[in-house]
Protein backbone atom coordinates (compact mmCIF):
# COMPACT_ATOMS: atom_id res chain seq x y z
CA UNK A 1 0.00 0.00 0.00
CA UNK A 2 2.93 2.35 0.09
CA UNK A 3 1.30 3.89 -2.70
CA UNK A 4 -1.94 4.97 -1.17
CA UNK A 5 -3.30 7.44 0.49
CA UNK A 6 -5.52 6.43 3.62
CA UNK A 7 -8.22 7.64 5.72
CA UNK A 8 -7.07 8.81 9.28
CA UNK A 9 -8.89 10.13 12.36
CA UNK A 10 -8.36 11.03 15.73
CA UNK A 11 -10.49 10.60 18.92
CA UNK A 12 -9.72 13.13 21.96
CA UNK A 13 -7.93 16.08 19.61
CA UNK A 14 -8.22 18.72 21.74
CA UNK A 15 -4.94 17.59 23.97
CA UNK A 16 -1.22 17.48 23.42
CA UNK A 17 -0.47 14.05 22.02
CA UNK A 18 -3.87 15.13 20.11
CA UNK A 19 -2.67 18.35 18.69
CA UNK A 20 0.73 16.77 17.87
CA UNK A 21 -0.97 13.62 15.99
CA UNK A 22 -3.15 16.47 14.09
CA UNK A 23 0.34 18.22 12.89
CA UNK A 24 1.54 15.31 12.05
CA UNK A 25 -1.08 13.68 9.67
CA UNK A 26 -1.89 17.09 8.02
CA UNK A 27 1.48 17.39 6.84
CA UNK A 28 1.63 13.12 5.99
CA UNK A 29 2.38 13.01 2.18
CA UNK A 30 -0.02 9.33 2.43
CA UNK A 31 -2.83 10.47 4.74
CA UNK A 32 -6.27 12.14 4.55
CA UNK A 33 -6.92 13.57 7.70
CA UNK A 34 -10.97 12.83 7.72
CA UNK A 35 -11.93 14.22 11.23
CA UNK A 36 -11.11 15.00 14.39
CA UNK A 37 -13.40 14.46 17.34
CA UNK A 38 -13.54 16.04 20.75
CA UNK A 39 -16.39 16.35 22.86
CA UNK A 40 -15.70 19.42 24.82
CA UNK A 41 -14.54 21.28 21.84
CA UNK A 42 -16.88 20.13 18.79
CA UNK A 43 -17.65 22.88 16.68
CA UNK A 44 -14.73 24.92 17.14
CA UNK A 45 -11.85 24.90 14.61
CA UNK A 46 -9.20 23.04 15.15
CA UNK A 47 -6.64 26.16 15.09
CA UNK A 48 -9.06 28.00 17.57
CA UNK A 49 -7.50 25.58 19.76
CA UNK A 50 -4.03 24.78 18.42
CA UNK A 51 -2.90 28.12 17.77
CA UNK A 52 -0.10 27.29 15.44
CA UNK A 53 -2.79 25.57 12.78
CA UNK A 54 -3.71 28.75 11.38
CA UNK A 55 -3.84 28.41 8.12
CA UNK A 56 -3.04 25.18 8.05
CA UNK A 57 -6.60 23.43 7.98
CA UNK A 58 -10.39 24.66 8.11
CA UNK A 59 -11.58 21.33 9.71
CA UNK A 60 -13.45 21.49 12.76
CA UNK A 61 -13.41 19.38 15.72
CA UNK A 62 -16.54 16.62 15.98
CA UNK A 63 -18.51 15.20 18.17
CA UNK A 64 -19.13 11.85 16.69
CA UNK A 65 -17.03 9.26 15.21
CA UNK A 66 -18.81 7.32 12.21
CA UNK A 67 -17.33 8.43 9.22
CA UNK A 68 -15.59 5.30 7.93
CA UNK A 69 -11.42 5.88 8.07
CA UNK A 70 -8.77 3.18 7.72
CA UNK A 71 -6.88 3.90 11.14
CA UNK A 72 -8.49 5.83 14.30
CA UNK A 73 -5.87 7.53 16.51
CA UNK A 74 -7.60 7.11 20.22
CA UNK A 75 -5.74 10.20 22.26
CA UNK A 76 -7.88 9.70 25.36
CA UNK A 77 -6.94 10.09 29.19
CA UNK A 78 -6.18 6.82 30.42
CA UNK A 79 -9.12 4.13 30.87
CA UNK A 80 -11.36 6.19 28.73
CA UNK A 81 -10.05 3.82 25.11
CA UNK A 82 -11.06 0.57 26.63
CA UNK A 83 -14.48 2.03 28.12
CA UNK A 84 -15.03 3.26 24.45
CA UNK A 85 -14.52 0.68 22.37
CA UNK A 86 -16.58 -1.91 25.34
CA UNK A 87 -19.33 0.50 24.26
CA UNK A 88 -19.00 1.24 20.69
CA UNK A 89 -18.04 -1.64 17.61
CA UNK A 90 -15.87 -0.33 14.91
CA UNK A 91 -15.63 -2.76 11.58
CA UNK A 92 -12.67 -4.57 12.00
CA UNK A 93 -11.21 -3.10 9.02
CA UNK A 94 -10.39 0.19 11.02
CA UNK A 95 -7.28 -0.09 12.35
CA UNK A 96 -6.95 1.29 16.00
CA UNK A 97 -3.63 3.06 17.95
CA UNK A 98 -4.21 3.79 21.56
CA UNK A 99 -2.10 6.61 22.60
CA UNK A 100 -3.27 5.28 26.45
CA UNK A 101 -2.43 2.95 28.78
CA UNK A 102 -5.33 0.74 28.46
CA UNK A 103 -3.86 -1.97 26.26
CA UNK A 104 0.06 -2.25 27.29
CA UNK A 105 0.00 -5.31 28.81
CA UNK A 106 -2.63 -7.31 26.69
CA UNK A 107 -5.93 -6.45 27.53
CA UNK A 108 -8.41 -6.94 25.01
CA UNK A 109 -11.56 -5.65 24.50
CA UNK A 110 -14.58 -6.66 21.53
CA UNK A 111 -11.42 -9.14 19.91
CA UNK A 112 -9.60 -6.37 19.23
CA UNK A 113 -5.83 -7.72 20.22
CA UNK A 114 -3.38 -5.33 20.71
CA UNK A 115 0.57 -5.68 19.93
CA UNK A 116 2.94 -3.52 21.87
CA UNK A 117 3.98 -0.51 19.91
CA UNK A 118 7.91 -0.13 20.35
CA UNK A 119 9.27 -0.43 16.45
CA UNK A 120 12.94 -1.11 18.06
CA UNK A 121 11.11 -4.01 20.18
CA UNK A 122 9.00 -5.85 17.61
CA UNK A 123 8.89 -4.20 14.38
CA UNK A 124 7.50 -7.54 12.24
CA UNK A 125 4.63 -7.95 14.68
CA UNK A 126 4.11 -3.85 14.47
CA UNK A 127 3.56 -4.43 10.45
CA UNK A 128 1.05 -7.15 11.15
CA UNK A 129 -0.94 -5.76 13.38
CA UNK A 130 -4.42 -4.30 13.24
CA UNK A 131 -4.16 -2.73 16.70
CA UNK A 132 -1.38 -1.00 18.41
CA UNK A 133 -0.50 -0.22 22.01
CA UNK A 134 1.41 3.02 21.76
CA UNK A 135 3.96 2.89 24.46
CA UNK A 136 4.62 5.45 27.08
CA UNK A 137 6.97 8.21 26.80
CA UNK A 138 9.22 7.12 29.84
CA UNK A 139 8.69 3.80 28.87
CA UNK A 140 9.71 4.67 25.39
CA UNK A 141 13.23 6.11 26.86
CA UNK A 142 13.91 3.94 29.34
CA UNK A 143 13.56 0.55 27.22
CA UNK A 144 15.54 2.10 24.58
CA UNK A 145 18.19 2.86 26.89
CA UNK A 146 18.15 -0.85 27.45
CA UNK A 147 16.64 -3.25 24.83
CA UNK A 148 20.43 -3.86 23.49
CA UNK A 149 21.79 -5.54 26.73
CA UNK A 150 18.33 -7.70 27.29
CA UNK A 151 18.75 -9.06 23.87
CA UNK A 152 22.04 -10.53 24.56
CA UNK A 153 21.17 -11.71 27.90
CA UNK A 154 23.10 -9.16 30.09
CA UNK A 155 20.85 -7.26 31.86
CA UNK A 156 20.91 -7.02 35.63
CA UNK A 157 19.34 -4.55 38.03
CA UNK A 158 18.25 -1.19 36.93
CA UNK A 159 18.46 1.87 38.50
CA UNK A 160 17.31 4.33 36.46
CA UNK A 161 16.28 8.27 37.15
CA UNK A 162 13.97 10.38 34.38
CA UNK A 163 13.19 14.11 33.96
CA UNK A 164 10.14 14.82 31.67
CA UNK A 165 8.94 18.55 30.92
CA UNK A 166 5.15 20.33 32.06
CA UNK A 167 3.60 18.40 28.75
CA UNK A 168 3.75 14.92 30.24
CA UNK A 169 1.02 15.61 32.93
CA UNK A 170 -1.70 16.30 30.29
CA UNK A 171 -3.45 19.41 29.45
CA UNK A 172 -5.89 19.41 32.04
CA UNK A 173 -4.62 22.11 34.48
CA UNK A 174 -3.41 20.75 38.02
CA UNK A 175 -0.78 21.56 40.97
CA UNK A 176 1.95 20.00 39.65
CA UNK A 177 1.08 21.80 36.08
CA UNK A 178 0.70 25.09 37.33
CA UNK A 179 3.44 28.17 35.85
CA UNK A 180 3.77 28.91 39.64
CA UNK A 181 4.53 25.91 40.89
CA UNK A 182 7.17 24.21 37.95
CA UNK A 183 8.80 27.73 37.41
CA UNK A 184 12.17 27.35 39.06
CA UNK A 185 11.17 23.43 40.58
CA UNK A 186 12.11 20.14 40.64
CA UNK A 187 10.58 17.04 42.51
CA UNK A 188 10.28 13.60 42.39
CA UNK A 189 7.29 11.51 42.25
CA UNK A 190 5.53 8.05 41.81
CA UNK A 191 9.07 6.74 43.48
CA UNK A 192 9.46 3.36 42.11
CA UNK A 193 6.15 2.88 41.83
CA UNK A 194 5.73 4.87 38.34
CA UNK A 195 2.47 3.39 35.92
CA UNK A 196 5.24 2.44 33.13
CA UNK A 197 7.11 0.16 35.26
CA UNK A 198 4.89 -2.81 34.19
CA UNK A 199 4.86 -2.27 30.54
CA UNK A 200 9.26 -2.26 30.93
CA UNK A 201 9.43 -5.20 32.46
CA UNK A 202 7.55 -7.19 30.56
CA UNK A 203 9.37 -5.95 27.06
CA UNK A 204 12.76 -6.58 29.06
CA UNK A 205 11.47 -9.83 30.39
CA UNK A 206 10.60 -11.22 26.87
CA UNK A 207 14.04 -10.31 25.27
CA UNK A 208 15.35 -12.26 28.63
CA UNK A 209 13.32 -14.47 30.15
CA UNK A 210 15.98 -14.82 33.33
CA UNK A 211 15.83 -11.10 33.63
CA UNK A 212 13.97 -10.31 37.52
CA UNK A 213 15.06 -6.96 37.41
CA UNK A 214 14.46 -5.01 39.56
CA UNK A 215 13.97 -1.84 37.25
CA UNK A 216 14.25 0.96 40.28
CA UNK A 217 12.56 4.09 38.59
CA UNK A 218 12.60 7.77 40.13
CA UNK A 219 10.53 10.23 38.02
CA UNK A 220 11.38 13.98 38.16
CA UNK A 221 9.08 16.98 37.20
CA UNK A 222 11.27 19.42 35.19
CA UNK A 223 11.28 23.27 34.74
CA UNK A 224 10.46 23.39 31.21
CA UNK A 225 7.75 22.21 28.73
CA UNK A 226 8.28 19.02 26.47
CA UNK A 227 11.21 16.17 26.23
CA UNK A 228 13.01 13.31 28.43
CA UNK A 229 16.24 12.60 30.08
CA UNK A 230 17.19 9.27 31.63
CA UNK A 231 19.69 7.98 32.56
CA UNK A 232 19.90 3.95 33.46
CA UNK A 233 23.06 1.90 35.59
CA UNK A 234 23.61 -1.19 35.37
CA UNK A 235 26.41 -3.58 36.48
CA UNK A 236 28.01 -4.66 33.43
CA UNK A 237 30.89 -6.40 32.22
CA UNK A 238 31.50 -4.79 29.10
CA UNK A 239 34.22 -2.55 27.85
CA UNK A 240 32.68 0.97 26.96
CA UNK A 241 33.75 -0.07 23.17
CA UNK A 242 31.81 -3.40 23.45
CA UNK A 243 28.73 -1.32 24.56
CA UNK A 244 28.81 1.11 22.07
CA UNK A 245 29.61 -1.30 19.42
CA UNK A 246 26.66 -3.50 20.97
CA UNK A 247 24.19 -0.80 20.92
CA UNK A 248 25.03 0.74 17.44
CA UNK A 249 24.79 -2.76 16.14
CA UNK A 250 21.23 -3.20 17.72
CA UNK A 251 20.25 -0.04 16.27
CA UNK A 252 21.70 -0.38 12.82
CA UNK A 253 18.46 -0.93 10.98
CA UNK A 254 16.32 1.44 13.23
CA UNK A 255 16.05 5.28 11.69
CA UNK A 256 15.17 6.71 15.01
CA UNK A 257 17.40 5.85 17.23
CA UNK A 258 20.70 6.84 17.64
CA UNK A 259 24.32 6.37 19.77
CA UNK A 260 26.07 9.28 19.84
CA UNK A 261 29.79 9.99 20.48
CA UNK A 262 28.74 12.62 22.78
CA UNK A 263 27.01 13.57 25.92
CA UNK A 264 23.34 14.39 24.51
CA UNK A 265 20.66 17.28 25.43
CA UNK A 266 17.44 17.11 25.48
CA UNK A 267 17.10 20.37 22.69
CA UNK A 268 18.44 17.72 20.28
CA UNK A 269 15.54 15.90 20.25
CA UNK A 270 12.76 18.07 21.19
CA UNK A 271 10.30 18.30 17.75
CA UNK A 272 11.74 15.30 16.61
CA UNK A 273 10.70 11.26 16.88
CA UNK A 274 14.62 10.64 17.62
CA UNK A 275 15.64 9.08 20.34
CA UNK A 276 20.01 9.62 21.11
CA UNK A 277 21.34 7.04 23.65
CA UNK A 278 25.34 8.23 25.10
CA UNK A 279 27.23 5.71 27.20
CA UNK A 280 29.67 6.09 29.84
CA UNK A 281 31.90 3.70 31.91
CA UNK A 282 32.78 4.05 35.26
CA UNK A 283 34.35 0.54 37.01
CA UNK A 284 31.95 -1.64 36.83
CA UNK A 285 29.09 0.88 36.17
CA UNK A 286 27.43 1.28 32.88
CA UNK A 287 25.65 4.53 32.63
CA UNK A 288 23.01 4.57 29.94
CA UNK A 289 21.82 8.12 29.07
CA UNK A 290 18.57 8.05 26.62
CA UNK A 291 16.79 11.51 25.09
CA UNK A 292 13.22 11.48 23.71
CA UNK A 293 10.67 14.60 22.83
CA UNK A 294 7.84 12.83 25.49
CA UNK A 295 5.38 14.05 23.07
CA UNK A 296 6.58 12.82 19.55
CA UNK A 297 8.98 9.85 20.18
CA UNK A 298 7.12 9.16 23.33
CA UNK A 299 3.63 9.91 21.73
CA UNK A 300 2.46 10.64 18.64
CA UNK A 301 5.30 10.06 16.80
CA UNK A 302 5.63 7.08 17.45
CA UNK A 303 1.88 6.45 16.68
CA UNK A 304 2.40 7.71 13.62
CA UNK A 305 5.82 5.56 12.89
CA UNK A 306 3.51 2.43 13.76
CA UNK A 307 0.83 3.33 11.41
CA UNK A 308 3.60 4.10 8.78
CA UNK A 309 4.95 0.04 9.53
CA UNK A 310 0.87 -1.10 9.36
CA UNK A 311 0.28 0.23 6.19
CA UNK A 312 3.37 -0.47 4.63
CA UNK A 313 4.93 3.36 4.07
CA UNK A 314 8.45 4.11 4.89
CA UNK A 315 8.77 3.85 8.52
CA UNK A 316 10.04 7.55 8.17
CA UNK A 317 7.55 8.90 6.28
CA UNK A 318 6.13 12.20 7.67
CA UNK A 319 8.64 12.23 10.67
CA UNK A 320 11.37 13.86 8.94
CA UNK A 321 11.18 16.76 11.54
CA UNK A 322 14.00 19.71 12.60
CA UNK A 323 15.14 20.03 16.43
CA UNK A 324 14.63 23.12 18.35
CA UNK A 325 18.45 23.13 18.78
CA UNK A 326 18.73 26.41 20.00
Amino acid sequence: MSNTKIKASIIGGAGYAGGEAVRLLLNHPSVELAFVQSRSQAGKYLYEIHSDLAGETDLKFTSTFNEPVDVLFLCLSHGESKKLLSEHTFPTSIRIIDLGNDFRLGDKVNGREFIYGLPEFQREAIKKANNIANPGCFATTIQLGLLPLAKSGLLKEVHTTGITGSTGAGQKLQDATHFTWRANNISAYKTLTHQHLGEINQTLQSLQPGFIGPVNFVPWRGDFTRGIFVTSLVESELTLEEANDLFKKYYATHPFTRVSPKMIDIKQVVNTNKCLIFLEKVGSKLAIHSVTDNLLKGASGQAVQNMNLMFGFNESEGLSLKATAF
